[in-house]
């Protein structure tokens, strides 16, 4: 220890005073970076601080330093999103922890798409759509709003609704998903989501999760939810619980409000709340891919006071087709994107 810092300790202990040392420790490291850049992680000290030794993570990976207390991370494979640098110093037998959040960004910007009208056919103007689905060349959505959520199946070339459940009036209903033989319904700020038979609709348990419950698909796998925020959850089918997670970004910034959900060929196409455009996402890293502009569907359904913005997305894989509506519009569309030159 120092003469300074002996002095120091003498005089606080003399006169009862509580002292802190000053000790200024740093991790310069950029707030952000597109992660096909390398990044450069550094330790320092001022004020003459001394120490002995300094631990730098990237997360929980230990990083491996040269003599400078430097280190240089290819961070190509790195999901997207917000990562943390922790730096633990020893110093005068004491360690001090210190962190630093960095976001990676996508490396490229997301290509731009338009769409083409294939076909049209009618859908419920008063149904809220929250999440939609095709199976078998049948729809099965369910809807929001207090009082009027729902879970329906549907026939696609007519709009008739063959089955619906009504959910209790305190329930406002959001996305869904089949998985298996069951259909998986979340509700919005109430933490509670719903299991029922897929070809009954009886209803076969319930769960709970944190946050608000937003928009749902699966993988296969996984149950693929969102919160409203820019984060995607994966949930492990059985407990409901997460196991991992990605989050949105392009090459400049995050995108939140990610709403309702759909799986298609390894990615996955979102809607942006109270945006009338459909995203379409790299399933592992959470890199926006492409954004299509659907503005122009909007005002080929019926305009009325309830008229809401897009929302909901259905893929028929079997015969490669894409579906989308919108909250409370009077038509489903089945369309294909054209990516711009």
């Amino acid at each position: 220890m120092s003469l300074k810092h002996s002095l120091v300790l003498f005089v606080c202990s003399l006169f009862f005073i509580s002292c802190e040392t000053d000790y200024k420790f740093n991790i310069e490291a950029p707030k952000s970076i597109n992660v096909n850049e390398v990044l450069s992680i550094s330790f320092s000290e001022k004020n003459g601080t001394p120490f002995e030794n300094v631990e730098i993570s990237l997360d929980t990976e230990k990083l491996t330093l040269d003599e400078n207390f430097a280190a240089t991370i290819d961070i190509s494979k790195y999901k997207l999103g917000k990562h943390t640098i922790t730096a633990i110093v020893f110093y005068e037998n004491q360690t001090k922890k210190i962190t630093k959040p960095v976001y990676f960004l996508a490396d490229t910007a997301p290509a731009i798409y338009t769409y083409n009208i294939i076909n049209s056919y009618p859908h419920d103007k008063n149904a809220y759509t929250q999440g939609l689905e095709i199976h078998d060349g049948v729809l099965y959505e369910s809807t929001g709003q207090y009082g009027t959520s729902s879970l329906r199946k549907v026939e696609l070339k007519t709009g008739k609704v063959l089955k619906q459940i009504d959910l209790d009036q305190q329930y406002f209903g959001e996305g869904m998903t089949k998985f298996n033989d069951e259909i998986v319904l979340l509700t919005w700020k109430k933490g509670t989501g719903f299991v029922y038979d897929f070809e009954t609709f009886e209803q076969k348990d319930t769960f709970t999760y944190n946050k608000e419950g937003w928009g749902l698909t699966n993988n296969g796998t996984h149950l693929i939810k969102t919160d409203g925020s820019e984060r995607i959850q994966f949930l492990d089918p059985i407990t409901k619980k997460q196991t991992g997670f990605i989050e949105a970004y392009t090459h400049k910034r995050k995108v939140e409000n990610l709403n309702e959900l759909e799986y298609v060929n390894g990615k996955i196409y979102a809607n942006i709340y109270q945006q009338n455009s459909l995203l379409i996402l790299d399933a592992d890293t959470g890199k926006i891919e492409g954004i299509a502009d659907l503005r122009g569907l909007r005002n080929k359904v019926e305009q009325h006071a309830g008229l809401d913005v897009l929302n909901g997305i259905a893929y028929d894989g079997d015969n490669d087709k894409l579906y989308v509506t919108g909250k409370n519009w009077s038509k489903l569309f089945e369309i294909e994107l054209l990516k711009k030159d």
